[in-house]
C-alpha cells in the first residue's frame, strides 16, 4: 500500500531540468510522523526560487547498490540501466528557503519502514547528497478573493504552512487539515481572520473515511468570491471536487484542487493513472 509521503511523486519518464545537488544539514522530527530536513551547500547557487507558495522540487533516487554519481545523467542512464534501476523521482513541497543561509526545509511525512523518501529522510546520515529538478508550481492566496478555503491531509500541511504565512492580516478564510490524531497537530502560523481546524482520523488512513469531507462540508459557505486550496489523497478530492465544483460552483480558475497520492498505488501507478479517467480529478 502506498502511504502519504508528503508530497507529490513521479518516476523518471522524460527529460529533467537542470539538477542542483544539496546536501543534508539537518534533521528535525516535528511530529509524530513528520521529519523536516535542511539541505544547503555549494550547490544552492543552481537553486533558483519561484515566488509561489506550492513550490515543490522533485527528488531523484537511486538505488545505493548501483553508486550512480550526482548529479544524475539521465539520457546516459537511458542508454545503460534497465528501467527498473533507473532513478525515481519523489515530489515534494518546499517548506522555506532561506538564500542568505543557502539553504532550503522539506518536510517529509514518515510512516514506518513504508515507501522510499520518507524513510530516507528519516534514516539519512547527516553530509549526505541528494539531487533534484525545480522548483515548480503555481498557487499564491490573492487578495482580491473575499475567502480562502484551505483542506487536505498530512501531505497538504507544508504547502498550506507557507501559504498561510504568505497572507496578509486582512485575508479571511478556514484551513481544515485531517491528521491521525491530537498529536499530529503543529502550531500553524496564520493570519487573525483565517480558522485553522484539525479532523482527526483515530484510525489508518482508509479512502472510505468521511472526516475531512463532512468538516468541510459542515462548514457554513462563505458569501463572496472564494478561494480553494485542496490536496491529499486522491479518491477523497473527488469528493472534494464533487462539493467545491459541481455544487458550489467555484470556478476551476479560482482552485489549486488535486491529488498527492492515492491509497493503494505504487506511486508509478498513481502517476501513470494521473492519464486516465481513474486518475482524474475533473473530468475534462
Amino acid at each position: 500500500m502506498t502511504q502519504p509521503a508528503g508530497g507529490r511523486t513521479q518516476n523518471e519518464s522524460r527529460t529533467s531540468r537542470p539538477q542542483v545537488v544539496l546536501q543534508v544539514l539537518k534533521r528535525e522530527h516535528i511530529g509524530p510522523h513528520l521529519v523536516r530536513l535542511t539541505l544547503g551547500g555549494p550547490g544552492f547557487a543552481q537553486f533558483v526560487d519561484k515566488p509561489v507558495t506550492d513550490r515543490y522540487v522533485k527528488f531523484l533516487f537511486a538505488k545505493p547498490e548501483l553508486e550512480l554519481p550526482l548529479p544524475y545523467n539521465l539520457d546516459e542512464l537511458r542508454t545503460k540501466l534497465a528501467p527498473e534501476d533507473m532513478p525515481v523521482r519523489r515530489t515534494y513541497t518546499v517548506r522555506r528557503s532561506d538564500h542568505e543561509a543557502g539553504t532550503i526545509e522539506v518536510d517529509f511525512v514518515v510512516h514506518g519502514d513504508e515507501g522510499l523518501a520518507g524513510k530516507w529522510a528519516r534514516d539519512t546520515e547527516i553530509g549526505s547528497s541528494i539531487c533534484f529538478g525545480g522548483p515548480a508550481g503555481q498557487f499564491v492566496p490573492r487578495e482580491e478573493f473575499d475567502f480562502h478555503f484551505f483542506a487536505g491531509d498530512e501531505t497538504s500541511i507544508p504547502a498550506i504552512s507557507v501559504a498561510l504565512e504568505a497572507m496578509s492580516d486582512q485575508m479571511r478564510g478556514v484551513t481544515i487539515i485531517e491528521v491521525a490524531d491530537e498529536a499530529d497537530e503543529l502550531d500553524l502560523v496564520h493570519p487573525e481572520g483565517v480558522e485553522v481546524r484539525w479532523v482527526h482520523r483515530n484510525a489508518p488512513f482508509a479512502p472510505t473515511s468521511t472526516v475531512l469531507e463532512n468538516t468541510v462540508r459542515d462548514y457554513p459557505w462563505p458569501g463572496g468570491r472564494v478561494q480553494v486550496f485542496a490536496h491529499g489523497e486522491r479518491d477523497v478530492m473527488k469528493k472534494l471536487r464533487l462539493y467545491f465544483y459541481d455544487e458550489r460552483g467555484v470556478d476551476r480558475r479560482d482552485m489549486s484542487l488535486s491529488a498527492y497520492w492515492a491509497y493503494g498505488r505504487a506511486e508509478d501507478t498513481f502517476q501513470a493513472e494521473k492519464r486516465t479517467d481513474v486518475g482524474k480529478i475533473f473530468a475534462d
